[in-house]
């Protein structure tokens, strides 16, 4: 049975980019628009035609944001972020401490982790609120 997920808005996604900047400097604005919108758009394509669990649908807004890259900086912190307030907001927390949480989101933005490798390593890290 589908579930009702809450999804992120490229809006929201915005205004996480611009709170990362903010707190950890960095390049401002938009690279893409298109980038940004289809990577705020894959959660609910793969929710539209399959049933994910949550750390699929995590993995495919880390995975969306981080190789798409739609920001000229902070591509890597807005992913994270956006994916764990997805996760926050459908009753799940992350587990993972701040340095795994960096390990997994550079090699993700490296090309060494897959979305498949990010899913199994958010299945890895979360727990139920």
């Amino acid at each position: 049975m589908p579930r009702n997920w809450v999804w992120i808005s490229a809006e929201v996604a915005l205004a996480a980019h611009a709170e990362q900047l903010a707190e950890h400097g960095g390049g401002e604005g938009v690279r893409d628009s298109g980038l940004l919108e289809s990577a705020m758009a894959r959660p609910q394509n793969l929710a539209a035609y399959h049933e994910p669990d949550a750390a699929e649908l995590a993995a495919a807004y880390a995975y969306g944001i981080a190789r798409n890259h739609p920001f000229v900086d902070g591509n890597k912190r807005t992913a994270a972020v956006v994916s764990e307030t997805f996760l926050a907001l459908n009753g799940y927390v992350l587990t993972a401490t701040d340095a795994e949480l960096v390990v997994a989101f550079l090699a993700l933005a490296a090309g060494e982790l897959s979305e498949e490798e990010t899913t199994a390593w958010f299945r890895d890290h979360l727990a139920a609120e």
